[in-house]
């Protein structure tokens, strides 16, 4: 099985999970209006982004294509009626985030030096795949993506399809990528329109990290956009695989910028990279270990000589903090500056950040519950739908996810009974990535709950229409059919990986006993080309859209998903 970055680093980590209720407010919410004609501006159906034809190096630009209607997806109504369109009523409209992954790219805690495993451009570099996107070349980009697709919501404001204007937006997990406290307030505070935003961590007057000139730590294995020093020869993103060079990148991506900020309320899902360093390590035992690598001043840049893939992975999986210890001691590392707001935080801190805001509401779903009880699942209702936000992240270690015991039999009372006639759950993990059955030796040893029994629980019960998640980075649509009727599980793909994408989403009544789900793809703010500037949080969004498409360890791969899996029309009987 390919080892990707979220699943790099398992092992069996000791960590306590408490078990805890909460339910947030109703919002306000638009009353159902009648079908109105599609718009399709700002959105994917008037146009899409691809990669162009491939030029030096098999580098390609974005381009702009045509754009897709909605496809109907009839598992569950085999002839849906004809004059649905045309009588149809809306009952909400929402906007689905995930995977944003903001980093700190120059923190200790990266671990970029893992990723040359996967660099076939090396001579005797491993070619396993076991090591796959430890280190992006547009790390540092993300706090751009993430206020250029919030300027992108906040434009098309409301539902293509029913023209209701979208009652909030929801966060799918993964918000942060190292669970740093400076990763997880800059995703707040862009989400939030704080006044004015700084995405730079330790010494604020220079880049300090893998991607820029210093003489004697210059790497060729990493993208510098900048040329490079004198004597060094060019990179092997530039020399083999055409990448651009980009002067004075680095100083853009750390220059203050004012986020837009959403103007709706918008909700928080706790994700495995949240929950732990490098979505893999929960701070539980580890914590304090972690943090202090995290927001000290060695930096590790490479593995030591004689130093096998096989050594590192097994390393990272009996004892990840002495391996990061003992490879500091190497020189394998540099100096950088330390920083204190690179500190890993809990669960329960990051719950806690969410109550320190700009935006609304103040908790962003999380509740006085979830503060005390140290948990991150909770409820609101919008709309006459009740949402169910599942907390999906094992705290004991690994990238892939399940539910504790007492989390399951909260979602089971709430299933027993609803608080509207719909509900739709939310969650990081998919259905079929929740196979995380690791169990801490003390605290919490009830057997963790995995993806089939909660499907097998949601399919007893007809309110349940949808399920929304991510963590794959990619777009997908399951119908899942049994029990009662079955419902929709809809993944939508990350900020962080191409398409860079996130989802509108509608239910509609269309009056004739059945319900549209329409899910619609939305592409950030950011042009096809950034036409060389970098002046703006939009500019340097498309320039992170263009490099991620070019990631030479994933560009073949098709993150999109099929036709079927983006714009969807998704049909179903009414509850």
């Amino acid at each position: 099985m390919k080892l990707t970055r979220r699943d790099l680093f398992r092992g069996a980590l000791a960590a306590s999970a408490v078990a805890g209720v909460g339910v947030a407010a109703e919002g306000a919410f638009a009353p159902a209006s009648a079908a109105v004609p599609i718009n399709t501006g700002g959105t994917s159906l008037a146009r899409t982004y691809r990669k162009g034809a491939a030029g030096a190096g098999g580098y390609r630009p974005v381009i702009v294509a045509a754009g897709e209607p909605h496809v109907v997806r009839t598992e569950f109504v085999a002839s849906p009626g004809t004059n649905r369109a045309a009588q149809r009523k809306g009952i909400l409209a929402w906007a689905q985030l995930s995977d944003v992954h903001i980093v700190d790219a120059q923190s200790p805690m990266r671990v970029e030096w893992a990723d040359r495993y996967d660099d076939t451009a090396a001579p005797g570099d491993p070619t396993t795949g076991l090591t796959s996107s430890a280190y992006r070349a547009h790390e540092m980009l993300g706090s751009h993506v993430a206020d250029a697709m919030v300027r992108a919501i906040n434009a098309v404001a409301s539902g293509p399809v029913s023209g209701l204007p979208l009652a909030f937006a929801i966060q799918t997990g993964d918000n942060a990528d190292n669970a740093q406290f400076n990763e997880t307030r800059w995703n707040i505070d862009v989400l939030g329109g704080k006044k004015v935003l700084t995405p730079d961590s330790g010494d604020l007057s220079r880049w300090e990290g893998v991607a820029d000139n210093d003489f004697l730590t210059y790497d060729q294995h990493y993208w510098h956009p900048d040329n490079p020093p004198l004597l060094r020869a060019a990179d092997i993103a530039k020399t083999t695989y055409g990448f651009p060079t980009v002067p004075g990148l680095l100083d853009a991506a750390r220059r203050p910028f004012v986020p837009a900020g959403l103007q709706m309320p918008w909700y928080s899902v706790f994700g495995n990279h949240d929950g732990g360093v490098q979505g893999n390590f929960p701070p539980g035992t580890l914590g304090a270990g972690m943090s202090a690598v995290a927001t000290g001043n060695l930096k590790i840049i490479d593995v030591p000589p004689g130093m096998s893939q096989a050594d590192v992975l097994g390393a990272l999986r009996s004892n990840p903090l002495d391996l990061l210890n003992s490879l500091a001691l190497t020189t394998a590392v540099r100096v950088v500056s330390a920083d204190p707001n690179r500190r890993v935080l809990t669960r329960a801190e990051i719950v806690n950040e969410h109550f320190t805001t700009t935006g609304m509401p103040v908790g962003h779903g999380y509740t006085t519950t979830n503060r005390s009880a140290g948990t991150a699942y909770y409820t609101f209702v919008n709309g006459g739908v009740q949402f169910i936000v599942l907390d999906t992240v094992n705290p004991n270690g690994y990238a892939d996810g399940s539910l504790d015991q007492a989390q399951f039999d909260w979602l089971t009372a709430q299933l027993a009974a609803p608080q509207a006639g719909m509900v739709v759950i939310a969650s990081h993990h998919t259905s079929e990535t929740m196979g995380n059955p690791l169990v801490a030796t003390g605290g919490d040893i009830s057997p963790r709950v995995q993806g089939p029994a909660v499907v097998t629980l949601l399919q007893q019960h007809r309110e349940v229409v949808a399920w929304i998640n991510g963590h794959t980075h990619e777009n997908h649509v399951w119908a899942r059919p049994g029990g009662a009727r079955g419902f929709w599980e809809i993944n939508t793909a990350s900020h962080v990986d191409f398409p860079q994408q996130a989802r509108l989403l509608e239910i509609v009544d269309n009056r004739d006993g059945t319900l549209s789900i329409f899910a619609t793809v939305l592409d950030h703010a950011g042009p096809a080309s950034y036409g060389g500037k970098t002046d703006t949080t939009v500019a340097l969004a498309s320039l992170s859209r263009e490099l991620s498409a070019n990631d030479w360890q994933s560009r073949t791969l098709t993150r999109e998903g099929q036709t079927a899996d983006r714009n969807v029309e998704l049909v179903i009987q009414a509850p």
